[in-house]
């Protein structure tokens, strides 16, 4: 059986799941690869890409509300179980990509990864399909403008890491806009690394409702702190070089990075080319960099690197 890798796109609705599952396939061909986005969440009825397998051909969340007079949530939950339960559907459909990378859109409710087991099991059912998979969980870059919203959204991704049971890379989406909705109390880098969380806790407020659930907030804040799983990668979609950050971080969290020879010569020169941009120390600088947008050099510069790549790809 042939080994294939991929990723599995989570994340709550609005976090730029479809955006991103377009914007890394289109830099991830621009590198050679042969790429494939799987549509797994039936509500998404407007694909910005060309999906090579769309679960809307097995079952539809309007369909499933019209029949079984339930609302939009439950709607999905009985979608992702007729999923699972017609997995050799799905696995069939795969068998005929070998040989592509691919990249899994998944829908964004809550509830079908912290109350509901299917989709860990469609999941472990592709991993013995010798299909290795990385989790790639978005969170909007603009929780980071409430601290009780951020501190929930950290709870969340941990939740979701604890209950994939898969090598996980979690991305801070649509951080060029990070302070649209106002000013950060702390740098960028407190909320991509998820600093000690109990200096955050004091910019929640005195309100009489906050006051009650001090113990809470601090409780959680400890529980995040004590397991230590989390942190971010920034992103935005239209960025390159958060692209590739993403991009090296995901292949060497599910192995791709070792598959092959060719892969690890790109690795090689994407390492010495733009190694010295994803280094921790410049993410405290990611939200200026954003701010006053990226110069045209870099811009070229990333270019360039791409076409390099690519032709030597042609060249094999």
């Amino acid at each position: 059986m042939v080994v294939q890798f991929g990723q599995v796109v989570l994340g709550p609705p609005g976090s730029g799941k479809t955006t991103y599952c377009k914007a890394m396939a289109s830099l991830l061909r621009g590198l050679g690869r042969k790429v494939s986005i799987i549509n797994l969440d039936p509500a998404n009825d407007v694909l910005p890409y060309e999906a090579a397998v769309d679960v809307s051909e097995l079952i539809q969340v309007e369909e499933v509300m019209a029949t079984k007079k339930v609302g939009p949530n439950g709607a999905l939950v009985f979608c992702m179980e007729m999923l699972e339960a017609n997995l050799p559907w799905l696995l069939n459909k795969i068998q005929a990509l070998e040989g592509h990378y691919l990249i899994f859109d998944f829908p964004g409710q809550a509830e079908l990864y912290a109350h509901h087991t299917m989709v860990r099991n469609i999941l472990r059912e592709l991993d013995k399909a010798e299909i290795r998979l990385c989790a790639v969980y978005l969170v909007d870059s603009h929780y980071a403008n409430d601290p009780g919203k951020y501190v929930s959204a950290v709870l969340l991704t941990l939740n979701s890491m604890l209950m994939m049971e898969l090598p996980t890379v979690n991305i801070l989406s649509k951080v060029d806009s990070v302070e649209k909705y106002g000013s950060l109390d702390m740098g960028l880098e407190f909320y991509t690394e998820v600093m000690d969380l109990e200096y955050l806790l004091e910019y929640l407020g005195d309100a009489p409702v906050t006051r009650k659930y001090t113990k809470l907030n601090k409780a959680m804040a400890d529980v995040i702190s004590d397991y230590s799983l989390v942190t971010f990668i920034p992103l935005s979609a239209d960025s390159r070089s958060t692209l590739l950050a993403a991009m090296k971080a995901i292949d060497k969290a599910n192995g791709y990075i070792y598959g092959s020879g060719e892969e690890r010569n790109i690795q090689r020169l994407l390492s010495c080319a733009v190694g010295a941009e994803f280094e921790h120390e410049r993410l405290g600088n990611v939200r200026d960099e954003f701010m006053r947008g990226n110069s045209e050099e870099e811009d070229d510069e990333d270019e360039e690197i791409i076409k390099m790549i690519a032709t030597q790809n042609q060249n094999r």
